[in-house]
């Protein structure tokens, strides 16, 4: 990195950093702390909650999956618009009416304690566990340009994302999300345009279209029905308006953000502000890792994109393996590159026949490269018994790392680090303010004053943040982060949502039945992530019908007495 780049790093992550400090470090009020105050407006709403969902998984896994898989992914955004109504529609006013402080309250004034304090533990755990993985994203970038040793700088990161949190409180986190919602989409149109930019002369939006067209990378809408298939229109639809309406409506990292808003009005045009530009914002980045892919079919890529490992496995006794293989990668590439160069040729000649002949040995070729790269990966891990072999999370950086200029870089890691900082810190917020109202208030300390429970709340949140950097320490164990991430919330958003949808819904369906209920469908969830092929948005379906279905038969057998709830709304 360049002085500029330092520069620009340092000065935009500062700002954020000491302005919410120093900002909002006075936030001593239990509503100040746990719920912005009741002043946010709409676009600070729209921004912030867009800014917990766009961590920094998202800036560095999502063009990396682009890349190796296509835009298909955007199909897991497909349900969220119509999530956005439903929540706006049922969830934000009953919340309101209630004030609320997190969104498991609800569920004790409808059900009994054991439901609220089962809703709670569930979003507890995969949370907590979620949040390790979003701090981790950012530690690969910095450890990787900086050459820090990668637990210390998870610590680093984790340090001050949890200090202003602890500070400033809910408030803090809102205000610096938008400060930072701002940097991300700057960085985000500058990237756009430089790797656009980077495309060989004569290589034109149109010719990078139709080259990755023709290699399957632009497939973002995929109509075939397939349980196993984790992304097509019809798991999108279902199992992506689940999980959406799960997350923005019983998740307190999100619930927490609108829950602040001056009024249910600007709370509604917040959430709906992201029902409209979340997908076109999602689409914009993996269309950069379809640029970044159409850029190294004419510029060639390494066969395997985390350098050091590549590195250890070539001075390894098995290193003469690898050097065949990048020998033969080095063929597969230009093999590639010049049938890219006859389909471009092709099509501007308008010759349907040369066309589709160069359609066909570019297929072949990336058929071809794909063989190559499963082999070197299988050859790497036995020369380096124990070795990461999934290498996609490291695509966009090394593009970075390589071909944006100074300044930019900088830009580009304080847009990772701004998205970082936004997601932990909710993350951390709603963990903590969760721990302390639905448990420790709740159960233990009923009797605890406002002032009590704000320093409580602190604690909690610091807790909650040291088991989320301690966690990260595991979080290399993992495939694909953006995944990753969205495979831990749908092993139990399906369930949370079914709670409240039996809350919302179900009127003569009681405590005691839905809890057993919630109980079996997650151990049933868990059964079927461990044990079949089922694409993971599915989950999200499955829990949620499985909670009311049993539930309603559960209550059919007898088990447990109606609660007839008194909430009008209800």
């Amino acid at each position: 990195m360049t002085a500029l780049d330092w520069i620009v790093l340092t000065a935009t992550t500062a700002v954020i950093v000491v302005w919410g400090i120093v900002r909002y470090r006075g936030a001593r009020t239990l509503d100040g702390y746990l719920r912005g105050g009741d002043s946010l407006r709409w676009p600070t709403i729209g921004l912030s909650v867009m800014a917990t969902q766009a961590s920094a998984i998202t800036f560095l896994s999502v063009p990396g999956q682009a890349y190796e898989d296509g835009m298909r992914f955007i199909q897991f955004y497909f349900g969220l618009p119509l999530a956005m109504i439903v929540v706006s529609a049922v969830f934000v006013p009953i919340y309101y009416r209630l004030k609320v402080y997190t969104a498991y309250e609800y569920l004790e004034s409808r059900f009994d304690l054991k439901v609220r304090l089962l809703g709670a533990g569930l979003f507890l755990v995969s949370r907590g566990l979620a949040a390790g993985i979003t701090i981790y994203a950012p530690a690969i970038l910095l450890s990787a340009i900086l050459g820090w040793p990668l637990q210390l700088t998870n610590l680093g990161i984790g340090v001050v994302v949890i200090l202003y949190t602890v500070v400033g409180g809910s408030e803090a986190v809102s205000q610096t999300q938008r400060q930072q919602m701002i940097v991300i989409l700057a960085g985000l149109v500058a990237t756009g345009i430089v790797a656009f930019g980077k495309l060989p002369e004569g290589v034109g939006m149109g010719d990078a279209v139709s080259l990755a067209g023709a290699l399957g990378r632009v497939n973002a809408v995929d109509t075939s029905f397939n349980f196993n298939d984790r992304y097509n229109l019809w798991s999108g639809l279902t199992g992506g308006f689940f999980l959406a309406l799960a997350y923005f409506g019983t998740d307190q990292s999100q619930v927490g953000r609108y829950l602040g808003g001056k009024s249910v009005t600007e709370s509604r045009l917040g959430l709906l502000f992201n029902g409209m530009f979340k997908i076109p914002m999602q689409a914009a980045i993996l269309f950069l890792g379809v640029l970044v892919f159409v850029f190294h079919v004419f510029v060639a890529p390494p066969v395997f994109w985390n350098g050091p490992t590549l590195a250890a496995a070539r001075a390894s006794a098995d290193g003469p393996a690898i050097t065949l293989l990048e020998d033969r990668w080095a063929g597969d590439v230009e093999a590639r590159r010049q049938a890219a160069t006859a389909f471009m040729a092709a099509q501007h000649a308008d010759d349907a026949a040369a066309e589709d002949a160069a359609r066909t040995r570019l297929t072949t070729a990336q058929g071809r490269m794909d063989e190559t790269r499963t082999l070197t990966k299988a050859a790497i891990h036995a020369a380096v018994p124990g070795a990461e072999t999934k290498d996609a999370d490291y695509i966009f950086l090394s593009f970075a790392l390589a071909n944006l200029p100074a300044g930019l870089l900088g830009l580009l890691i304080a847009v990772i680090l701004a998205a970082a900082m936004s997601s932990i810190s909710a993350e951390l917020s709603a963990l903590g303010s969760t721990t302390t109202m639905d448990y420790y208030r709740r159960v233990f300390r009923p009797d605890a004053d406002k002032r009590h429970t704000v320093r409580a709340s602190k604690l909690f949140t610091l807790l909650w943040g040291l088991v989320a950097v301690s966690f990260a320490t595991f979080a290399s164990l993992v495939d694909n982060l953006i995944q990753a991430v969205n495979i831990l919330g749908s092993l139990f958003y399906g369930t949370v949502l079914g709670l409240f949808m039996v809350a919302f819904f179900v009127r003569r369906v009681g405590a005691t039945a839905v809890f057993w209920a919630a109980v079996v469908t997650e151990a049933g969830v868990i059964a079927c992530f461990l044990f079949t092929d089922i694409g993971y948005l599915w989950f999200n379906v499955i829990g949620c019908m499985g909670v009311v279905g049993l539930g309603l038969a559960l209550q059919a057998a007898g088990l447990g007495r109606p609660v007839v709830p008194t909430d009008p709304a209800v």
